[in-house]
């Protein structure tokens, strides 16, 4: 009597790092009856989700071992362990090593599973942000060497993948920690000069403090680098930056931008921020709505604070939830308006679209376009949209 064939899932949370490291998991536990939740804990509401994956996979499969990785299985580890849907944790520094999955190391990596190849180039993190738990669940910032991220780009070119994001915890931290502390540009130029055939190379969340010249020249004249810029902004107003313990002031932010946009009209620009960081006025607020209508910020992540454990913020006076919330709200009101208006100015503009799997695609600016039905994914097109409906050109 034959069962059903064992199937491993990883179910992926957080940022784009995880989903790189989400890769190499599915990798090494393929051949087990196993579920994993690689975890993220950078807020309260995003251990919330985390619990609330643990259970739907519960549900889902409850015959089969159910593991959780990730951020939140370090910071978070008393609370999920009590969880009776949990058969065990692995420490988020060891979830790439096989040896912590009691699994041999597979030959070769699983095939990939995004059109968009990420690649993990650093890890952990450096800096003191008062409000930031992550330092705690990722360690201190290291590198893969320039060697090293070559063979992951080469890999997954030979897989298939048109475009790869260069991602990490602190992108703009890579090469820190190496011999001649080598700045990201060099790291993006050579993958540039080692691969002319790499259609598209993206980068994720940039600390725009850190960005070095030659990154600068390669944002401003690259083709190959995907004119969309997002940076690690956090907030519009330079004393909540500072007591932030952020290493840039709005002028640095705004300064950069006009900058690149000079060399670069195309650029769109992504930024984090957090909304209601404890002792932020209303004065303090309408600067950090003021400074997406300034960056023109058209992907905009909003985070509404919240305390994390063993940080400095959370030590410092609260802000009321509903006031919070309410200030959140009007943060994303504010990028949506700057993104409609956005996708209103490239309606009749050929773009060039990378398709997904589900009947879209993302152009070089990031922008999401319908693209023609039994587009095979991974294909990259010319679509000129006629019109925009629900923040979808078409």
């Amino acid at each position: 009597m034959s069962g059903a064939a064992v199937t491993a899932e990883v179910i992926s949370l957080g940022c784009r790092l995880n989903i790189a490291e989400s890769e190499r998991i599915r990798s090494l536990v393929a051949d087990e009856d196993v579920v994993v939740i690689n975890s993220c804990a950078v807020t309260s509401e995003a251990v919330r989700q985390t619990r609330q994956a643990i259970r739907k996979a519960r549900r889902a499969r409850p015959d089969a071992r159910l593991l959780v990785t990730g951020c939140a299985a370090d910071i978070e580890r008393d609370q999920l362990s009590a969880m009776p849907e949990v058969d065990g944790l692995i420490a988020n520094e060891t979830k790439l090593d096989a040896r912590a999955w009691n699994v041999p190391e597979p030959a070769q990596t699983a095939a990939k599973k995004h059109t968009r190849a990420f690649i993990a180039v650093q890890n952990g993190c450096d800096h003191a942000c008062t409000f930031c738990v992550i330092p705690q669940g990722r360690g201190k910032s290291r590198s893969l060497t320039i060697a090293q991220v070559l063979d992951e780009v080469e890999r997954h070119l030979l897989q298939g993948a048109p475009e790869v994001v260069l991602t990490g915890v602190d992108v703009t931290s890579w090469g820190h920690d190496l011999p001649g502390s080598p700045p990201l540009g060099r790291l993006v130029q050579a993958v540039l000069d080692t691969f002319p055939e790499l259609q598209r190379l993206r980068m994720s969340s940039l600390d725009g403090i850190e960005i070095d010249p030659l990154l600068f020249e390669l944002f401003a004249s690259e083709e190959r680098v995907m004119p969309h810029l997002h940076l690690s902004l956090q907030h519009g107003h330079d004393l909540i930056l500072k007591r932030m313990k952020r290493r840039h002031l709005r002028a640095d932010a705004v300064a950069l931008v006009h900058r690149l946009k000079e060399r670069r009209p195309d650029l769109a620009i992504g930024a984090d921020l957090i909304a209601g960081f404890p002792t932020e006025t209303d004065e303090h607020h309408q600067a950090n709505r003021a400074i997406i209508r300034e960056l023109s910020v058209v992907h905009g992540h909003i985070f509404p604070y919240s305390p994390r454990p063993s940080t400095p913020a959370a030590r410092m006076p609260q802000l009321d939830r509903a006031l919070i919330k309410q200030r959140a709200a009007d943060l994303r009101n504010d990028v949506a308006a700057t993104r409609e208006a956005w996708l209103q100015g490239l309606v009749g503009k050929p773009l060039s679209v990378l398709t997904e799997t589900d009947g879209t695609g993302y152009s070089q600016n990031f922008a999401r376009v319908a693209v023609p039905v039994g587009t095979p994914e991974g294909t990259i097109l010319t679509i000129t949209p006629q019109t925009r409906k629900e923040g979808l050109l078409i």
